[in-house]
């Protein structure tokens, strides 16, 4: 007796399926979880408004325990965001001279204190870099593919902004 054709082919997507799961369990992949931060109240300060410090304040108060204070006196910890920078450079040029690839630089400056304004973490920053084939046949498409990959940095800042506050000394 032969099974189907497609009957074989279930079996084996379901054993890749199994296969696939128990490499990554055997690895010690798992989804992360809730941020642990080492520390209980946080107050984030910028200079106006910031995309990124909004965005942070966001995750930490949906990933974690950690409660995102109003003042900087009521806090443990503040993160000041001394700057955030968004370039784009020239990365490569066509031989007619037009634009064949840009180079996108997302920059966050900060600093980590806690609440007397001594230094936890010294002036640091996070920079990120993405690379985009340019054509200027498609310019508006162009213009958006350039948003979503300041987007797509912003959110990876924010989650290596975690990782770096999770490993903060907080003195008591």
């Amino acid at each position: 007796m032969r099974l189907p054709p497609s009957s074989v082919r279930s079996a084996i997507r379901l054993l890749m399926v199994i296969s696939i799961g128990l490499l990554l369990t055997g690895c010690g992949f798992q989804l992360r979880g809730q941020a642990d931060l080492p520390f209980e109240r946080i107050y984030v300060e910028t200079d106006g408004f910031s995309l990124f410090a909004a965005e942070l304040m966001r995750v930490i108060q949906s990933a974690s325990a950690v409660e995102v204070m109003d003042s900087p006196e009521e806090a443990e910890v503040i993160l000041k965001v001394t700057n955030e920078r968004r370039e784009k450079k020239i990365l490569s040029l066509q031989s007619s001279g037009s634009v064949s690839e840009f180079l996108f630089v997302y920059r966050i400056s900060y600093r980590v204190m806690d609440n007397k304004r001594k230094d936890l973490v010294a002036p640091n920053e996070i920079s990120l870099r993405r690379a985009m084939q340019f054509d200027d046949t498609v310019i508006l498409g162009k213009e958006a593919e350039e948003e979503v990959l300041f987007r797509d940095m912003q959110a990876d800042a924010v989650q290596q902004m975690l990782r770096r506050l999770s490993v903060v000394l907080v003195s008591s």
